[in-house]
Parts: C-alpha cells; structure tokens; sequence
C-alpha cells in the first residue's frame, strides 16, 4: 500500500529545514583532546552518562511497579471475588505497559549514543578535512607533494570500533557546492577535492585532466591518441557489436572499472545505458575515486591486493582495466581469480596495457608475465575474443561443464559465500553451483530486467506479490519524497550565482545512498520517476541479503556493516536514505550507538545534502535529539494516520570556518 505524506511536527527549534549557502555559521575547532579524537575522556563520560540515565530509569520504573502492585493488592483485599479478578488483570496489563516503557527508554537511551549529551559535536580540526576512516590515520599524514615521482603509499583497509573521530568533518576553506549535474560531469572546484600535480599523467588511460585557476576540466577526449568514444566503439567491435549503443543488446549493463582514472570512461558508458562502478585504491592526493565522485559519477575505494570486494560472484557483466597497474601474472593469478568470480558468465574482460604491444613483448620479461596471464586466463575458461594495440578482450565461459573438463587449476570452490565481506582473497572458482549462473546474452535486457519477472524473482526466493507491493510503495514513497523536498529546496536555493535557470528537482541531486536498500525499490523508483540520479544501494551485514537480486535488476550496491566506515571520501552524497534501518540496528542490541552512524552519514555528505530517515515513532523522535547534536536542520512528518512509522527529513548545515 502506498502511503501519502502529511506535513507533520515542525523543525527544532523553529529553524527552517533549509540552510543558505552563505549562511553564518563559523566554528572553532578544537584540540583533540577537547573534542574526543584520539583519547578516551569522551567516551568515559558517554559511558558514565549512559549507565545513570539507565540506573535512573529503572529506579523510576521500579518505583512504578511497587506503586502499581500495592494499589491492586489493595483492590484485592478491599473487594469481592470478581472484583478482584478484574483487578488483578488490570494490573497485569498495566505491568506489561510499565515493561514496556522500561524498555523503549532503554532503547531510547541507548539510541542516543549511549547518554544524555546536550552539547553539540565539535568541528575537527583542518586535518581531518580529507579524513577516511579504516584507510587514513591523521596523525602519520605525509605532504604527497614532497615525495618523489613514482612513489606509491599502499593502504590497506583496516577498521577497528576504537579511535574513530567523535567531531564533525568539515569541508576546506574554499569549498564549493558541487556543480550540478550534468554541467559537473564536465568540470569540478578545484578546492573541493585535494591533488598535488604529481599524479595527473601517470597511471590509468584515462586519468587525465585540465587544471585551471579555479576548477579542473575534463575533455570529453581525455587527452586519449583517439579519445573515449572511439576508444569505447573499438571495445564493442572487439566484442562483435557494431558499436558502443549496442552493448545492451549483447547484455552488458553493469561495468566494473578498476582504477578508473577520474571516471572519463564510466561518464561516456552512461550516456550508453551502461552503469560502472569505479574502484581505485585510497589514495592521499589526487584520488580516483574522491574525484568521480565529485563529478556525479559511481565510485567507491576498493583493492584487489588481499581481499575480496564486498559484491556478490555473478555480478558483472563487464570488468574494465586500462593500464590499472596490476600485476595479473602474480600470486599464482589470484586477481584474475577474483575478476573471475565477479565475473557473469558469458561476461567480459576488457585489459588495455603497455605490455601487450608488440615492442613490450620483445623483452624476456614481458614475455614470461604475458606468458603466465595467458596460461591463467586459459585455466578460468576464457576465450580471448581479440587482440588491437593495446587492448585484449576475454570472454568467461557460459558453460559449467567447462571447469569439470579441465585439468589445470584452480579448483571449484567448495565453501562458497555469495557475498563474502572483505574475505581473504580465494584462489578457486566460485558461483558454478549457483542458480544464478545465466549467460548475459539469456539474461532479460535493460530497461526491463530492473522488473524481474516471476521466475528470476524465485531465484533470491521472493514472492512476485510481495515485490510488486515493494514496488507500487516506492513508486509512491518516491513521487511524496520529491513534492516534499522541492519547494523546501527551492524556497531557499531559487538559484545560486552563476548557475543556470534552476531545472526540475532531480537536478539537485546526483549522488544517492541507500543505507539499508532490500530489494532496491528507492532506486528503481527513482530512474522510473525520470530523475538523473544514481543509487549506491547498501545491504546491511546484519540484514537479508538481497544484494545479489539488486546486482540482478541491473544496479549496483555493496555489503556494508554500518558500525564501520563506509569506503568513500568526505562530502561525496547528496542525499543519503535510510529506511528501516534504525530497527534493524535495535534488533541486533545496538552494536554501535546511533551517533556514530550518524557522524559516519555527516562525514560523507555534502553540504547542504539531505537525508531522509523512515522509522518508528519512538525511533524517529530519538534520532531527532541525536540528530541536534550534528546541527543538522530537521523535521519530523506523519507518513499517514494509520501508520506507527514516521518521516525525519535533515539537511546538513554549510559549516564555514
């Protein structure tokens, strides 16, 4: 059932939802040690805050229930025997409800962060503008700009609950809201993002760009010998399609592009009806990933050095790599194992490299590494389609019965996890035994494999009922949240210096992320509502998993356990979404407080980003007083009369310095 929204509580405080671009809003960031990084006063006192709101609490519950047994023993023992018995069940009714009470409080308490906290989050200070989490640690920041050409600083992700920054990101100094979409896929404020000038012409094919006083460009060509767009056509005739605008029809949606450059290809596969996903390593300067990101286009910080990415196998139709800087040929070929697995059948593999050119293959060295990558390609069953200058396209077999027949290795999986979270690397072959396992070319084409009809909806055991439901509810969840927020953005935002006549609201927003996305209902209501976004969906370790069915409609997304990091760089979203979530945290006994997911959420949204947060009453009243703590603007609204669920709409404050 689709369920209307009403305009319901107002804001805190009287504030409007809103927040001006010039608004004055100037903070001091403090010491570390006033603010809680780096030491443990803060969450001592949290933890002793936390301990007497529920001390205080149970006192008052406690206090409650003596008071209530008293008043019906003596209903008991003043009447007659049906008095009593009508007594005694008022009382065990009103029991259930002090029980109740006792525990919403608790859950109440908890939710808050684990205390009381009156006082506001404070800014931190201007090292932490580029702060990442699991990647980064401030204290051994190192200028990238005073290190030699070619040195490279590998990160690996490590994350632990202990030391995560308790303040409030703030942008530099020069910030600027993002160009809007699609004018921002061209160029970006140079101040935005943090590069050196050492890495704009190494590395990836296309990690290119202009630099200018102000902003940094990107040709359409990228400064390529022939540019992306023939670069891309002679990718499709590799594959036997006329040209790039038929790789929909040959059942090529989703790309996975490792260390992408700034994104060039991934802008250009767009217009193509094409989705890639961006993955690069973390990187200090001049980031892949913070930089696409900031163009509006899908990215995220991933590395195929020790672990495996967080997607399930079977995911991908096409997996591109132009002069990534991987060494395929080592560790027994373990990353094109791992290619391999997120691999669909029938997919392809598309390797541009200075190595495969004739004059690189004259050296012994090149010879034995292209010698080896051959071999392990062979041993994966794939087929080299074909080979021009620099770029090989393999093609992955779409028959299982390929890896019984062989006798090299690897091996077939025996344990076989469909969506392992940043496991070890595997060296055997996964997702042969899946259901899963449909050639791309018998796969339903897009636009209509985002429907999912009765018989691929079985696969991830959903009932064709229940997902029709899902999606006539976000059908209309959609249209609400869209009247909703635009006269609230443009009210106040009617357009800003140098912009363009404002379009229709979707042009406001580009980058979205779903905290906890089930089936992907938010993001197929979105594209069939005509808006211009993308959906980085997210599967919650901690919920079903359905992010195999989301990879399957012809989406992306990526396992997250939200009481860690999220992969990405600060203010990289413009609106992130999350509905449901809260419960699903409650139901497995808070393992992290609301307030670090909610710095988390303030740490990668931009300025002036939105969040919208559908819940329980109770737990939408409770995140609204942690909410108060980040100085996000926010207002709660009734989603219908009937419903016990409400709506918390936020938007994150300009912090100037």
């Amino acid at each position: 059932m689709s369920r209307p929204l009403y305009r319901g509580v107002s804001g805190i405080g009287g504030k409007p939802l809103a927040a001006a671009e010039e608004a004055a809003c100037y903070y001091d960031p403090k010491e570390p040690s006033e603010n809680g990084i780096g030491g443990r006063g803060g969450a001592r006192k949290r933890h002793l805050a936390a301990a007497a709101v529920r001390i205080g609490v149970l006192v008052l519950a406690v206090a409650a229930l003596v008071g209530s047994v008293a008043w019906a023993g003596t209903l008991y023992a003043g009447r007659g025997a049906a008095a009593r018995a009508a007594a005694a069940a008022a009382h065990r009714g009103y029991r259930r409800l002090q029980e109740q009470l006792v525990t919403d409080l608790l859950d109440i308490g908890e939710l808050a962060g684990g205390g009381v906290r009156a006082k506001e989050a404070e800014v931190c200070p201007p090292e932490y503008e580029n702060y990442v989490p699991c990647y980064y640690n401030v204290t051994d920041a190192v200028d990238v700009s005073d290190l030699g050409g070619g040195v490279v600083i590998s990160y690996e992700r490590q994350c632990t609950r202990d030391g995560r920054a308790t303040c409030l990101v703030a942008p530099p100094r020069s910030y600027r809201i993002p160009v809007r979409w699609p004018s921002g896929k061209g160029f970006i404020w140079k101040d935005n993002v943090r590069i050196s000038g050492q890495e704009f012409s190494s590395g990836s094919l296309f990690k290119r760009m202009m630099v200018e006083e102000d902003q940094i460009s990107f040709p359409s060509d990228a400064h390529m010998a022939d540019g992306v767009e023939d670069y891309a056509h002679q990718i499709a005739e590799m594959i036997g399609l006329r040209n790039e605008f038929n790789f929909n029809e040959a059942g090529v949606r989703t790309v996975l592009d490792i260390e992408c450059g700034f994104g060039t290809f991934g802008a250009h596969l767009f217009e193509r009806d094409l989705l890639t996903m961006c993955i690069a390593n973390y990187e200090a300067s001049g980031s892949q990933v913070q930089i696409t990101l900031e163009r509006g286009i899908p990215a995220m910080i991933g590395s195929f050095a020790k672990k495996q990415l967080p997607y399930p196998y079977l995911s991908f139709d096409m997996v591109h790599c132009a002069k990534c800087n991987i060494e395929w040929d080592k560790n027994d070929g373990i990353f094109l194992v791992e290619v391999n697995r997120l691999l669909r059948p029938g997919g392809y593999f598309v390797w541009t490299s200075n190595l495969n050119t004739h004059r690189a293959l004259r050296d012994k060295e090149n010879q034995k590494k292209w010698t080896a990558i051959r071999d392990f390609a062979e041993g994966l069953c794939w087929e080299m389609l074909s080979q021009q200058d620099e770029t090989i396209v393999w093609k992955k077999t779409n028959k299982r019965d390929c890896y019984t027949s062989r006798k090299s290795v690897p091996e077939l999986c025996g344990h076989d996890p469909e969506s392992p979270y940043y496991q070890q690397l595997n060296p055997c072959i996964s997702g042969t035994r899946s259901q899963r396992w449909i050639p791309i070319e018998h796969r339903t084409t897009w636009p209509s494999q985002a429907r999912q009809n009765s018989t691929e909806l079985d696969i991830h055991g959903v009932h064709s009922e229940v997902f029709a439901d899902d999606t006539s509810s976000w059908d209309s969840m959609v249209r609400n949240y869209w009247s909703l927020l635009s006269p609230l953005i443009f009210s106040d935002h009617p357009k800003r210096p140098g912009d363009e006549d404002p379009q229709p609201p979707f042009n406001m927003l580009r980058n979205v992320l779903d905290m906890n996305a089930h089936f992907g209902g938010l993001n197929a209501a979105l594209l069939k509502a005509g808006k211009s976004v993308w959906v980085m969906n997210v599967v919650p370790t901690n919920a079903p998993n359905y992010l195999p069915l989301i990879f399957d409609r012809g989406f992306i997304g990526v396992q997250h356990d939200w009481c860690e990091a999220f992969p990405s760089y600060p203010r990289t979203y413009d609106m992130v979404h999350a509905d449901g979530l809260l419960s699903l945290e409650k139901s497995h006994k808070h393992r992290c407080s609301t307030l670090d997911i909610f710095l988390e959420v303030d740490r990668i949204l931009r300025p002036e980003g939105w969040v919208i947060i559908r819940d329980t009453a109770p737990l939408i009243e409770a995140a609204r007083s942690v909410v108060t703590q980040l100085r996000w603007d926010a207002r709660i609204l009734d989603l219908d009369i009937a419903s016990d669920e409400k709506l918390l709409v936020c938007q994150k404050p300009f912090i100037r310095k």
